[in-house]
């Protein structure tokens, strides 16, 4: 049976989806195929979150993965927004879900890890 598609879609795509894209892939890429995308893109992935889920999961974000837009990704079963603080991304059809993170871009390593930390814990409730 062909694994279910679940996208992760921000404005950039380059901090929370790109984590639970990396997360997903980590906890759960047996159950689901995982992607991320945005409406926009950043040359580089936000380097704190690289950081940090080198430092906490021992993932190297930047090997696999990199800043791309909705159209750049299969079409997905299931589509979350990872919030709208920075604006809604458009992508065509309604989310599934919307998991409501505030953007950590800036701020402290307390808050990446809370954001990560988050993440992984509605990864393992799909």
């Amino acid at each position: 049976m062909e694994k279910k598609k679940i996208a992760f879609i921000c404005v950039h795509n380059s901090c929370r989806s790109q984590i639970a894209e990396a997360l997903g892939k980590h906890l759960a890429g047996d159950k689901f195929d995982f992607y991320s995308a945005g409406t926009k893109t950043k040359p580089q992935i936000n380097q704190d979150a690289v950081r940090l889920m080198k430092h906490l999961y021992r993932i190297d974000m930047e090997e696999s993965q990199f800043s791309k837009t909705i159209d750049e990704i299969p079409d997905p079963d299931i589509a979350i927004s990872m919030g709208c603080d920075v604006g809604c991304p458009y992508i065509g059809r309604v989310f599934d879900d919307d998991w409501g993170l505030d953007d950590p871009t800036g701020k402290s390593d307390e808050c990446f890890v809370q954001v990560i930390e988050e993440i992984a814990r509605r990864i393992k409730n799909l």
